[in-house]
């Protein structure tokens, strides 16, 4: 494993002075310095990227996030905003001379609103801790992950996350009411209103949705909550190709079902999770792929269903029919994470991208086709929420020496086919020499001036979603 160091050659002497006053404002327990103690918070989940931080600050409320982001603003000191440090694309890990500004200590859920349908927490709280709170009260969170359990509400705010229930409830973005979020300056910026309808003026909260740490460190967030289906029923079917898992999900929405969640995976990808989980294999005869499709309505759900199903026998070669929550059947989806990174000798290359779903089937042939062909050593495992057209593009056994160019290659073709570079994961220090391939000239002309607007001295997460040389 050689993962990319973003270390640079620096004086070993820190800044004795402004560790000093960090200490001062958030406590000595809570400024990290120790090398073996700050490990986890520079290094990537993925294995890639391994930062160089003088120390990790832990601030525990507002206040003390705007007194640490003032003193490295005065002292010109870059700051890493960190969550869960569940990211895939290197965007919470610290260039040389930095310091991780961690907001796991902001975990207060201020309240649940059931009328209102909303949840007020900290930046810190993870998704899992804000649905347990919501399902208290009959309720839940609208966004669904793999890291739940680690992911942290600023964290999913600042990358735009999307998740398996996006096709159902849209992605972060569109689930924002409200947002307290402290300038590089130290400046509290607040817009924090329940009302569903407020048309005044810019929307602060999307604008920060997806801004991946360059403009401000969220603290504080007010988000939608859904009502949960009580009825579903979900469906694994083995398909020859994505194509035909469209047209299936396209008949069971015409019936009047509502979709819950659509996901695609390959024969490749259910192998290794078979190989690397007491998973089964669903049917005796393996198809090339399978989708896994969640339902839900306010008549019977599993009668209308099995009515689709038997009216498309054209397109399935084999089905299986279980109710929510079927977690037998989620299992195979949930599992190809895990299973994909026991599996690769390398550091595996995640690329999350989305192209139109009229291109998808296309896209996907030739994305092997040019892979076969100039990587053959690379194993492809493909998945994704395929009715989002996000498809997760999974690298195995890349040498890191051919890492770049194997993500050229990839993001050369989707933008080929009029895709996008980032579905769901942000752009973050893996994808920022890309950013061209999605946006002109004018866009990236337009970003920059916001982030010299917001912060003009450049401390917030340098060299993350706009390449350094913009």
């Amino acid at each position: 494993m050689n993962p990319r160091t973003l270390t640079e050659p620096r004086e070993p002497a820190t800044d004795a002075r402004l560790l000093d006053a960090l200490a001062e404002i958030v406590g000595q327990a809570h400024v990290l310095t120790d090398p073996e103690l700050i490990e986890g918070y520079t290094r990537d989940w993925t294995g890639r990227w391994i930062g160089d931080a003088i120390a990790v600050i832990r601030p525990g409320n507002t206040s003390e996030v705007s007194a640490v982001l003032r003193a490295c603003f005065d002292a010109g000191v870059p700051v890493t905003p960190q969550g869960g440090n569940t990211g895939l694309v290197g965007g919470g890990i610290a260039s040389a001379g930095s310091v991780v500004l961690s907001t796991r200590r902001l975990e207060t859920i201020e309240s649940v609103d059931p009328i209102g349908r909303t949840i007020a927490a900290g930046a810190g709280v993870t998704v899992a801790r804000a649905d347990l709170a919501a399902s208290a009260h009959g309720l839940r969170f609208g966004i669904d992950l793999a890291s739940k359990e680690s992911a942290t509400l600023g964290g999913i705010v600042a990358t735009n996350a999307g998740g398996t229930r996006m096709v159902r409830y849209g992605n972060t973005r569109a689930q924002i009411l409200g947002i307290e979020a402290v300038l590089a300056d130290g400046s509290v910026l607040s817009r924090w209103t329940p009302l569903v309808k407020d048309n005044v003026g810019y929307d602060i909260p999307g604008l920060l949705a997806g801004s991946e740490g360059t403009l401000a460190v969220i603290t504080k967030v007010l988000m939608k909550l859904v009502t949960p289906a009580t009825d579903t029923q979900v469906v694994l079917a083995g398909v020859r190709d994505v194509d035909q898992a469209l047209h299936l999900c396209n008949r069971v929405r015409q019936s009047g079902l509502t979709v819950e969640a659509a996901e695609i995976m390959t024969d490749d990808g259910i192998s290794l999770v078979c190989a690397h989980t007491d998973a089964r294999r669903p049917f005796g005869t393996p198809s090339p792929m399978y989708t896994l499709i969640e339902v839900s309505s306010p008549r019977e759900t599993e009668e209308s269903l099995l009515e689709v199903l038997s009216d498309s026998a054209d397109l399935i070669e084999d089905a299986t029919v279980e109710p929510g929550p079927a977690r037998k059947l989620w299992t195979l989806r949930e599992s190809h994470t895990e299973s994909i990174s026991a599996s690769s000798t390398t550091p595996v290359v995640k690329l999350d991208i989305s192209v139109p779903l009229s291109v998808m089937g296309m896209f996907i042939e030739s994305l092997r086709e040019t892979l076969a062909d100039r990587f053959p050593l690379v194993r492809p495992i493909l998945f994704g929420h395929f009715a989002d057209g996000n498809i997760h593009v999974n690298l195995l056994d890349a040498e890191p020496r051919v890492a770049h160019e194997l993500t050229d290659t990839v993001f050369r073709l989707v933008a080929a086919h009029h895709g996008s570079i980032s579905a769901e994961h942000g752009i973050g220090r893996a994808k920022s020499p890309w950013i061209s391939l999605g946006r002109t000239e004018a866009d990236i002309a337009v970003m920059q001036l916001i982030k010299s607007s917001w912060d003009p001295r450049g401390i917030l997460n340098p060299g993350i979603l706009l390449p350094e040389e913009v």
